[in-house]
């Protein structure tokens, strides 16, 4: 789209349904008080396939969750190549470093299917991060994962094997902690799963047939199961 995404998740935004509060792990975590905080403050809003979520250059001003969709979080380079960093599933949350830093994102996220995104105003995150230790553990974990997540994205970059950087970015797409709501079925396709690999959906299709043949994963229409999670890591 020409428009940018953020405006038209602005113009769309409205207060979270029962069920999408529900399956906000770390919101079941807070203390009553800070729980009953962060509902009031909570907005959801949609986000149509190819919409920007976040911009390059843009100052953050929400901390952000994707309630359901998927997105792929890159850059693009001045050869007019685009980096991909990671894709993020339904359930995950992103972007909490540039938040706790207040500043501007070094990244676009794009939305690669119409999408519902969940925004946590600055101000309500900071209060979070000075009152709350149930909420710190959260973000703990979710930054030391980063890291991980980080040097993995870098290895993959200088991988040529197909099957390897498949596996890799399966591996993240499935982490248990930045992506709690995936379970052991993610719902995505073969061309969205390239977009995110950054590899052609030829070459993701055969990638996948020679792990699903060795057991590792499960191919169905529209979704992918992992069936040795701990083996797709080995790989």
């Amino acid at each position: 789209m020409s428009t940018s995404g953020i405006t038209e998740l602005l113009r769309s935004r409205r207060a979270p349904t029962p069920q999408e509060l529900d399956g906000i792990p770390w919101l079941h975590k807070l203390q009553p008080r800070d729980r009953k905080v962060v509902q009031s403050a909570l907005e959801v809003g949609e986000i149509q396939v190819g919409g920007h979520v976040c911009r390059e250059g843009r100052p953050v001003r929400h901390w952000l969750g994707l309630i359901d969709g998927l997105l792929k979080v890159s850059n693009d380079r001045r050869d007019g190549q685009t980096i991909t960093y990671m894709g993020v599933p339904a359930g995950s949350w992103f972007g909490e470093g540039t938040a706790l830093k207040r500043e501007c994102y070094r990244y676009d996220v794009q939305a690669l299917r119409r999408s519902t995104i969940a925004a946590l105003p600055l101000e309500q995150f900071h209060w979070l991060v000075d009152n709350s230790i149930e909420f710190n553990r959260t973000i703990m974990y979710q930054l030391n994962e980063r890291v991980a997540q980080f040097f993995v994205s870098r290895e993959t970059d200088r991988i040529n094997n197909p099957e390897m950087r498949v596996a890799r970015t399966l591996v993240g797409l499935f982490n248990p902690i930045l992506a709690p709501g995936v379970g052991e079925v993610l719902r995505i396709t073969q061309q969205e799963l390239a977009g995110i690999v950054g590899l052609s959906r030829q070459r993701v299709n055969q990638a996948l047939t020679r792990l699903a043949g060795q057991g590792l994963i499960r191919i169905d229409y529209g979704s992918l199961q992992v069936l040795d999670l701990a083996a797709l890591h080995a790989y």
